[in-house]
């Protein structure tokens, strides 16, 4: 099987668009994009090997002056769709979120701190290169300039750069309480895609990436 190649597809739009000079201008356009989203959602037909396992390993709390530090690498592949969308222009957004939370057997778990930190990756088709900025907030309210930004050849390096969690701030003291644990999460935010892609994808295996591991915190002596 011949795979279908978006160049192809958006060229074949534009053609039908030009020799239909009856109907709209803005109909090709629009054509066009519902293409390209389906071509998105869809995937390749070419087969691909299956992923490895997503999971967040080595995770570690430290208890020290400056407050509590979480540490963590998270081992994931990116999949399929997700990579095609990135690598057409379409921005990837990323969440990771750190709870910390003390057990309560006569109520729901008390939550005693949360940290979040946010992702954008996206790709410069002109200058081949990966961007990726980093920030405490969301992106909608911060905005770009307010984030911290990197430059990388190579998608593997983005992706390495996110995977690494190094002494993160998560709560400003230790908590002194028995029976507190840290639960780390980490997701693609569905949310930050573009409208189309936001309907087609929810649901869909070929969008899902969720990583979660808790870790019990041992009450300092």
């Amino acid at each position: 099987m011949v795979p279908v190649t978006m160049t192809a597809f958006s060229t074949l739009c534009c053609t039908r668009n030009a020799d239909h000079r009856a109907g709209p201008a803005w109909w090709g356009r629009v054509a066009c994009w519902l293409a390209v989203v389906w071509l998105l959602l869809a995937g390749s037909p070419v087969l691909h090997a299956e992923p490895a396992p997503a999971e967040i390993s080595a995770m570690q709390v430290e208890a020290t002056d400056a407050g509590l530090l979480l540490s963590a690498n998270l081992q994931f592949e990116l999949p399929v769709q997700v990579e095609d969308a990135v690598r057409q222009g379409i921005p990837m957004y990323f969440v990771a979120e750190a709870q910390v939370q003390r057990e309560r057997w006569y109520w729901s778990d008390q939550q005693l701190a949360t940290a979040s930190r946010y992702y954008r990756l996206s790709h410069q088709p002109l200058t081949r290169r990966w961007r990726l900025h980093m920030s405490s907030m969301p992106f909608s309210s911060a905005g770009a300039g307010l984030a911290l930004g990197q430059t990388f050849e190579e998608l593997d390096e983005a992706l390495a750069s996110i995977q690494r969690i190094s002494r993160w701030k998560i709560m400003d003291a230790a908590p002194s309480q028995s029976g507190v644990s840290v639960q780390l999460r980490f997701r693609l935010d569905l949310s930050q895609l573009p409208r189309p892609l936001q309907i087609g994808a929810l649901g869909r295996t070929g969008w899902n990436l969720q990583l979660s591991h808790s870790l019990p915190l041992e009450r300092a002596p």
